[in-house]
């Protein structure tokens, strides 16, 4: 990149990328949900003002940050892209279904360009693109030509308003005051027409911003703007009509932003994830010093007087009490709107069925619960796959939909929901549904030991996320070689989550994914088993039972326990570890998992509920299933965290008998 006006050079355009690419992000994101919001107005004389202003100034602003760090490639598309809304905002256009198309695909080429300037990778070529984008506005550009022929035929005059250019020079005093680049051009847009905006590098390598506008304004109205950083001055008809002279030299304004921090609209500040997963470890150490505190005043609570052994156990409560403050104040930072995965999807739905001759329509819902940044990371492609899945194999084509008594027009529906600490994640399809007997007969030709009969629900998940298993004989796009739904499942159990699946032939497929609010730091149920302590997440837990063992009976080589008048499986702890057994006539156990899938993990004792931290087992040769990392409760010793749905399904796999092996 080379050094341009007035002394800006690679060090100058480097600290702004940052703030660059999290910019882009945030309009790509408002552009994203205006272009869903004119799908309706296709062929519609009146369109959605708000949607149609939203993506023109999205846009624009796409622009002139990309022409501020020289991706001219982003700078070239986001031009048309603007011309074009341009001309559709003022009535010169009508929008159509390969209008709406060419915009769609022009944002994910832009998209791509800025995506490759991140990585520093190819970025694709734009040539087509700009030129299928140039050739909608042509139109509207030769029946404005012709308008303004026709008007100076009839003795009117053309560009009769006056036209303004505007200078803002932002500054980190007007920051802190509220005024920035958006509340300049608010403040114009309601004293005139906005026709343009452009960064300026000044002399002294400081920024400026250009914007010409046209209206009959009254000056002497807006002089109290001077104080903010605004001046003025009119141009003569002839300006109007050519590229602005270039401005004077300007002092460089102070630097508005500490290194890391972006200012970002309104009153938002954004922040390094880096940095909050850094706060989030300073809490974690201090929920384990607070459990060490608390283990000592045990210890030496017989040798305190009973008034400052008091004073204590308050002391302790408050300071428990303010940590799980700062704890839940510092998760709520890191929690982020599902709808950062949901609002790609709609353009995934519609790339698929646009590839397949097939008419889909994603409707979303939930998109403002919230749930951790890093899941939201780690669960992006899962959420892709399964959605590209449902399009693929879930949804008809228009033909055999309309033969089966349906609309031609298939529905993929998203939705998010919370329940405690649990966020539920369903894509859902209206299908063929799964055709379990053909997964059956496939399974069986493989190898597969499976029950005779229908499938259950269980057994139908386990077989099509079973690595390579695919009915399909040829991979496509979309489908691959029966990796995905292996992977969409392992990244959920790595989570602490759950996939499960309901489908009906003729009515369609709903996946359901489980997972926790946070990973970090949680609460957790306590439990002894042959003098063991193991922790279990209180997420995963549905009820806390006493057991008779009286009550306990042998079914083949699992036992059952009645449960609410019917009956659980038992997987004792002890036996699945391989420990000594305690003799107790009574036991406890966690009810984990729900309905048919529910299972009784059996403890000697549970010693009560306490605030963990959760640290992970990264290291592949110390995993094992059915634990899920370790944390410490304040006496320094271990203690291990059991992942109950993996061992609620290591009992359904095969009870008591089977024996906990690592999955290196």
């Amino acid at each position: 990149m080379t050094a341009t006006g007035g002394g800006m050079g690679d060090d100058f355009v480097a600290g702004f990328l940052d703030d660059y690419f999290a910019e882009c992000e945030e309009h790509l994101a408002i552009v994203r949900r205006g272009l869903l919001a004119l799908e309706d107005s296709i062929g519609e004389v009146s369109i959605d003002s708000a949607a149609l202003e939203e993506l023109f100034r999205s846009f624009h602003s796409l622009k002139g940050l990309s022409a501020m760090v020289e991706v001219r490639d982003a700078e070239r598309l986001a031009h048309e892209l603007e011309s074009y809304l341009r001309a559709l905002r003022d009535g010169e256009l009508e929008l159509t279904a390969d209008a709406l198309s060419a915009l769609i695909d022009s944002t994910a080429t832009l998209e791509s360009v800025i995506e490759a300037r991140r990585s520093a990778g190819t970025s694709p070529v734009v040539d087509s693109v700009v030129a299928r984008l140039a050739s909608l506005t042509a139109g509207a550009r030769t029946k404005k030509a012709q308008s303004r022929s026709d008007a100076a035929a009839d003795g009117e005059p053309a560009g009769a308003s006056p036209t303004w250019r505007f200078t803002f020079v932002p500054s980190s005093a007007l920051v802190d005051r509220g005024v920035k680049v958006d509340t300049i051009r608010t403040r114009l847009a309601s004293v005139g027409r906005l026709v343009s905006v452009s960064p300026k590098v000044t002399s002294g390598g400081g920024i400026a911003f250009e914007f010409i506008v046209t209206g009959a304004i009254d000056t002497a109205a807006l002089e109290a703007w001077r104080s903010d950083g605004l001046s003025w001055e009119r141009l003569d008809a002839d300006a109007a009509l050519v590229v602005p002279a270039p401005m004077e030299a300007v002092p460089a304004p102070p630097p508005t932003a500490p290194e890391n921090t972006i200012l970002a609209p309104s009153h938002l500040v954004r922040v390094d994830l880096k940095r909050l997963d850094e706060v989030m470890r300073r809490v974690a150490d201090l929920v384990v010093t607070r459990a060490r505190l608390e283990e000592t005043l045990a210890r030496v609570e017989h040798a305190i007087p009973a008034q400052e052994s008091r004073a204590l156990q308050e002391h302790t409560l408050t300071f428990e009490r303010q940590l799980r403050d700062l704890r839940e104040d510092v998760m709520r930072v890191r929690l982020v709107r599902v709808d950062e995965i949901f609002r790609r999807m709609p353009f995934v739905a519609r790339d698929v069925a646009r590839e397949a001759g097939k008419d889909v329509r994603v409707v979303l819902t939930g998109q403002d619960t919230e749930i951790d940044k890093f899941l939201v990371e780690r669960m992006m492609d899962p959420v892709l796959h399964v959605v590209r899945n449902a399009v693929s194999h879930g949804i008809e084509s228009p033909e055999r939909r309309i033969a089966a008594g349906k609309p031609a027009q298939g529905v993929v529906a998203l939705s998010a929901s919370t329940s405690g600490e649990m966020v539920a994640l369903e894509i859902a399809d209206d299908g063929a549904g799964i055709d379990t007997a053909s997964v059956a007969e496939h399974a069986r030709a493989v190898g597969a030991r499976i029950p005779e009969g229908p499938l259950d629900a269980r057994t139908l998940v386990d077989l099509i996320c079973e690595p390579g298993f695919s009915t399909r004989r040829e991979a496509d796009r979309a489908s691959g070689r029966g990796m995905g739904m292996s992977v969409v499942r392992t990244t959920v159990q790595e989570l602490g989550g759950t996939l499960s699946v309901q489908t009906e032939t003729g009515r369609g497929t709903r996946f359901i994914i489980t997972l926790p609010l946070t990973l970090a730091i949680t609460d957790a149920l306590i439990a002894t088993v042959s003098g063991h302590r193991f922790a279990v997440p209180q997420s995963s837990v549905q009820e806390v039972i006493e057991i008779d063992e009286a009550t306990v009976r042998q079914l083949e080589s699992n036992e059952l326990v009645p449960y609410r008048g019917r009956s659980l499986p038992l997987l004792r702890l002890n036996r699945l570890f391989a420990l000594r057994a305690e003799r107790n006539s009574r036991l406890h156990a966690f009810v984990v998992g729900a309905g048919q899938d529910a299972v009784a993990l059996g403890v000697d004792r549970i010693l009560g509920q306490r605030e963990i931290v959760v640290r992970t087992m990264s290291d592949a040769l110390l995993k094992f299933e059915g634990i899920s990392g370790a944390t410490e409760l304040g006496d320094g010793r271990v203690v291990l965290i059991l992942d109950a749905a993996a061992l609620a399904r290591k009992a359904r796999a095969g009870g008591r008998r089977q024996r906990i092996g690592g999955t290196a």
